[in-house]
């Protein structure tokens, strides 16, 4: 894994399917940041926003266990459609904890967002590192690019993100070798067997997955493979290979559409980003099943992650 440079800066790099405009009143907008603000599984009441230099945001987030965190932002740059840089963590008699400035910038009808955090130090830069990846905080930009494609075109979809210290084309490997695929892809204490197949376009592969007391069966089948971008679909199975239903959820979507972008970060690092969608004419139950189990997929990809990080 390739070292990186100590600093007291944090960095997230996003770029969302959604116009600049979308995406800046989804951030400045008080309706419409409660709809994706904070971690998953929590909900956020702005008690008042002043959405200019020297203005401030006071809110309090709620946490799904029912504990409520106050907080104040200060506002220092408000740039319509370009920047806000502000202060964040503080609450009444408490400082802030660090300084996020955040820009964005429109890219064709897209939009990307460079976001800076700066703590104090290195060594609080790293413990701020660990609490924002113990406590699920980066999903919260997962959770804007799902409200901004909801508000763009009614779909739901689901996106989580993850930056390894590994160059591009090592960590595309490691999706597109069936070896390396069953090492890190199932969930923490269930191994895969893979039982046919290839990963190229217009083919796919059949996989057992296994663990003590259970075994169930799925199929992926390959739309897209270029060096930045992954497109299949993910069916359940049973052994012969026709396609089933999930072994624990009767009502969830028989198809889903994968998508992994990859993108470079720096000179080493690589960004892949995860998008799921039902494909097909999906039942408005199968919807809503889906909708509520974005936490567990968030868990279930955020093992599988963590396993493959430490294999590259």
């Amino acid at each position: 894994m390739a070292a990186r440079h100590r600093s007291n800066e944090l960095k997230i790099s996003r770029l969302y399917d959604a116009p600049l405009e979308a995406v800046w009143d989804a951030w400045t907008d008080p309706e419409q940041v409660a709809q994706w603000w904070g971690p998953r599984g929590f909900t956020l009441t702005t008690h008042s926003k002043d959405l200019r230099p020297g203005g401030t945001w006071v809110y309090t987030m709620h946490g799904p266990d029912g504990t409520d965190y106050p907080n104040i932002t200060y506002y220092h740059e408000v740039r319509e459609f370009e920047a806000l840089v502000y202060d964040h963590g503080a609450s009444e008699g408490k400082p802030p904890m660090f300084r996020v400035s955040v820009y964005f910038k429109a890219v064709g009808e897209q939009t990307a967002m460079e976001m800076t955090m700066t703590l104090p130090t290195p060594e609080a830069a790293e413990q701020a590192r660990k609490f924002v990846k113990q406590a699920g905080g980066e999903a919260t930009w997962d959770r804007l690019a799902e409200y901004v494609e909801k508000e763009s075109s009614g779909k739901e979809i689901f996106v989580i993100n993850r930056s390894f210290d590994a160059p591009l084309e090592r960590v595309v490997a490691m999706w597109t070798d069936p070896d390396h695929l069953a090492q890190w892809l199932p969930p923490a204490g269930v191994e895969v067997e893979v039982l046919g197949g290839e990963i190229r376009e217009g083919s796919g592969m059949r996989m057992r997955m296994y663990a003590p007391g259970f075994e169930f069966w799925g199929r992926t089948e390959y739309r897209e493979i270029s060096p930045n971008r992954i497109v299949y679909t993910q069916q359940f199975c049973d052994r012969d290979g026709a396609v089933s239903r999930h072994p624990f959820a009767p009502v969830w979507p028989d198809t889903l559409l994968m998508t992994v972008v990859f993108a470079e970060e720096g000179e080493s690092a690589t960004r892949v980003t995860i998008l799921c969608e039902a494909a097909g004419a999906a039942t408005e139950a199968e919807i809503d099943a889906f909708k509520k189990e974005r936490g567990g997929m968030t868990k279930g990809w955020t093992g599988s992650l963590d396993k493959l990080e430490g294999l590259l």
